[in-house]
Parts: structure tokens; C-alpha cells; sequence
């Protein structure tokens, strides 16, 4: 790998009906750089390899601290945060495409509004009774805490999705990050209230069961999050949920 420069190829495009191009780049190399600086670079001077001068790439990012999930993109073939993404430890050139399973707005940009939607439909949140105080909230016991805490930290990056083989145009399936939601909130015990209408919101199209247990979606987390295991459980919760229905109970 050359030290002087660092050899970057974009795919972009200019819109999701446009057609898509790869683009390649040639930035100075500094030390301990990862891909978002290649990207600022490129924003300040848009040149591309050919010396030929181009529009900036555009791109998505805020915390840049692998928490906020905005600037994950498809990165050597492998969904993950651009922010994290350390030059020295990629291999080069390094290739830079879209996430595929989401609408593209522009080159490496795409909207992810998709997995916000699904958590509406899974009511991944905890309803109050207006906005006085409340008061302290129930206890939880700490191995409940330790169990669930992990799952709190879904930052919504869409890497699951990517992975996912069931997440796809001809499927109507949610994705694992919105169904460990559910087994999250209905952990909760103020949020226990409402366990049965999430059950309900996953039983049916798109839910729980066109999960085909792949398991590539633990693979990328880079939160570490035990998708697989939520999904196992809302597996069990939802069978026990629908017979006890079904017994009118």
C-alpha cells in the first residue's frame, strides 16, 4: 500500500433512477485517516484520479463515533460505519457503495426512514399518561438490566438489513433490528402493558416468522447486539401469545 496516496473508488449516482458509475480518487495519505476524512477531502477538492474535476460525493454522516448510524455505507463489500472505518486497515483501493436494501437518495447516500417505519408498526416505545411528573419509574432487577441493556444500543445503521437475505423488494419481512425492539420494550416493566399489541403488530406479514435464521445479521452488528436470540424469543412469546388466544384466554 502506497503511503503517499490513498486510492479510493465510489460508486455513485445521481439519483435512484439515475445510472450508477464508479468514480475513483486519489487523496494525500495522513496517518490514523478513516473514511469519512477521505470523503472531507474529496468535499474540499473534488478531483478525481484523472485530475478531472467532479461534484463532491455525497454522503451522510453526524456523531462520528460509531453511535449515530448515519454514515454507515457498504465499505470493501462489508456494511459498516464509514466514522470506523481506520484507512490503515482496509485494503486498497478502497470501494464505497450504498447500502442496497434501502432507497438511494444520491451516491452513497440512501434514506432509512424504512426501519423507522417498521419501529412504529412494532410500537417500539413506551406510551405515558401526559407530561407531568411521573415520578420514579418500576425497578428492575439487575440480571434483567444486564439481559436487555445490550439491545439498547441500536443505533438504527441498517447494517442488519443489508445482511439480511429475507430483507429484500420481494419481501414484506421488518428486519431484525425492529423485532429486537420488541423483545426490549416488552421486557420493560412499564412497557409490558402494551406486550400483546407489539405480539400482535409481528405475528402477521413481514413479522417474525420470515426470519429465515440466516444469522449474518449478528455477524455486522457492531453493536453486538444478540439479534438472533431476541428473535428466538419472540419466536417462543409469539407461539404461547396465539394459543392462548386461540383458547380465549
Amino acid at each position: 500500500m502506497s503511503k503517499e496516496f490513498v486510492s479510493l473508488k465510489v460508486k455513485r449516482q445521481a439519483g435512484p433512477e439515475e445510472p450508477a458509475f464508479w468514480e475513483e480518487f486519489k487523496i494525500p495519505y495522513r496517518s490514523k485517516m478513516n473514511v469519512i476524512t477521505l470523503l472531507m477531502e474529496i468535499q474540499k477538492k473534488p478531483i478525481n484520479a484523472k485530475g478531472e474535476a467532479t461534484t463532491p460525493v455525497v454522503w451522510e454522516c453526524n456523531c462520528l463515533e460509531e453511535v449515530c448510524g448515519a454514515c454507515t455505507m457498504i465499505i470493501n463489500g462489508q456494511a459498516r460505519q464509514a466514522c470506523s472505518a481506520l484507512v490503515d486497515q482496509l485494503t486498497q483501493p478502497i470501494k464505497l457503495e450504498p447500502l442496497s436494501k434501502f432507497t438511494l437518495v444520491r451516491d452513497l447516500m440512501v434514506d432509512r426512514s424504512q426501519m423507522f417505519d417498521n419501529l412504529k408498526k412494532v410500537k417500539a416505545w413506551i406510551p405515558i399518561d401526559g407530561t407531568y411528573d411521573l415520578g420514579p419509574g418500576p425497578r428492575m432487577a439487575q440480571k434483567v438490566q444486564e439481559e436487555h441493556y445490550p439491545i439498547s444500543r441500536c443505533m438504527t445503521c441498517g447494517c442488519c438489513m443489508e445482511a439480511c437475505p429475507n430483507v429484500n423488494h420481494k419481501s414484506k419481512f421488518i428486519g431484525p433490528a425492529p423485532l429486537a425492539q420488541v423483545k426490549l420494550f416488552n421486557a420493560h416493566p412499564t412497557g409490558a402493558m402494551n406486550r400483546e399489541e407489539r405480539l400482535d403488530a409481528i405475528m402477521g406479514v413481514g413479522g417474525v416468522t420470515d426470519c429465515g435464521n440466516a444469522q449474518n445479521c449478528i455477524k455486522v452488528c457492531p453493536k453486538q447486539i444478540p439479534l438472533t436470540k431476541s428473535i428466538a424469543q419472540l419466536n417462543r412469546d409469539t407461539t404461547i401469545h396465539g394459543v392462548k388466544r386461540w383458547l380465549g384466554r
